[in-house]
């Protein structure tokens, strides 16, 4: 079978990450990138030696790609989504989905119209510790899920924000902490304990005065199947110290992994340097297997280039969903989950009050 033909919209530092997935990828043909920028796009594509373009309707027209991956900032996403889907390509968006749930609903209507795949990205849900977190829930090790937990205590420094003109700004990123370094754990964490009900929470900037955005957010949430959840998400802690998501269980087990170790890594400028790990396991009869699995984790990091290799786990994961006709293990619903929580944070935090959830596209 010929490889899917695929495009990058958007030639940004994320860019980088995704061709260099797609180039270990025999299922996938790497043929044009697409960049308001002139000059970006003829250098990024002459780096990876695919066709530039500065329309997207031109790209789709001439490039005539199967799928596209668009890498634009967050509010940008719906438009370029949509214009793919009605010309009949699939589309996999990098986090979030979009800024706000119109965009979203935007993207899964034309996605659904003309019948093709709109998956977002999540790669962290392919890390060997959430996966393992997931086939013990799955599994009934813990009873039911009860109680999550995401905690993130990482930083970013003025520069971050000077790096690009969209960064820190409301209309141009759609949000902060929550809208931009919190959606991977966010997945998870729906992943895990199931959809969310009702959520109530605030924001704040407390150490980053030259942007406008949240660099703080705290939440509580109620899931639908009755369990609770607790968001405690910031960028304030210099120079970054953890990010973790644990489930507790109805059985007393609890299952956990840390997805970063310091600061979260920033796509195109710095890579992942320390392996996400198991970090909590009290399984009954499994209490003991906590060290073997983070030995396990250990050599896996070791044996591949992470800032790369999980994103094309999941670029695998979409093409090969296109091909076999079932969705991918990140849906565009998915998405749309991840912005409806962090969309009831704001609003919650706006009008002092609980918001409840899932209403559906």
């Amino acid at each position: 079978m010929s490889p899917t033909r695929v495009a990058l919209v958007g030639c940004g530092k994320v860019a980088g990450i995704h061709a260099a997935a797609l180039a270990s990828l025999p299922e996938a043909e790497f043929v044009a990138a697409c960049d308001i920028s002139a000059d970006r796009a003829s250098a990024f594509a002459a780096k990876y030696g695919v066709k530039p373009f500065t329309d997207l309707g031109t790209l789709l027209r001439d490039a005539r790609p199967d799928a596209v991956i668009i890498g634009t900032p967050h509010p940008l996403h719906a438009e370029a989504a949509v214009q793919a889907a009605e010309a009949g390509v699939h589309v996999l968006v990098e986090k979030p989905l979009a800024a706000n749930l119109a965009d979203c609903d935007a993207m899964l209507a034309a996605a659904r119209k003309s019948g093709v795949t709109l998956g977002c990205i999540s790669q962290r849900r392919f890390y060997e510790p959430v996966q393992r977190m997931k086939r013990a829930i799955d599994a009934g090790k813990i009873g039911k899920p009860a109680l999550g937990v995401f905690i993130q205590y990482s930083w970013r420094d003025a520069a971050y924000y000077a790096s690009d003109p969209w960064r820190g700004k409301w209309d141009t990123e759609g949000g902060g902490v929550l809208v931009n370094q919190s959606p991977h754990q966010l997945d998870i964490l729906l992943w895990l304990m199931g959809p969310a009900s009702e959520v109530s929470g605030c924001w704040a900037n407390l150490n980053h005065p030259t942007v406008e955005v949240d660099d703080t957010a705290v939440a509580t949430i109620r899931f639908a199947n009755g369990g609770l959840g607790s968001i405690v998400t910031s960028l304030s802690q210099k120079p970054g110290i953890y990010t973790k998501v644990h489930i507790h269980g109805t059985s007393g087990a609890s299952v956990g992994v840390e997805t970063d170790r310091g600061a979260t890594f920033i796509a195109g400028v710095s890579e992942i340097a320390e392996p996400p790990l198991t970090d909590l396991w009290t399984v009954p009869g499994e209490e003991k297997l906590l060290s073997e699995f983070q030995s396990e984790d250990r050599t896996a990091f070791a044996s591949v280039n992470a800032t790369n290799h999980y994103h094309a786990l999941q670029i695998r994961d979409f093409l090969q969903a296109i091909r076999d006709g079932r969705p991918p293990l990140v849906t565009g619903e998915d998405g749309r989950a991840v912005v409806e929580l962090f969309s009831a944070i704001y609003r919650s935090s706006r009008e002092r009050k609980a918001i409840t959830l899932g209403h559906g596209a």
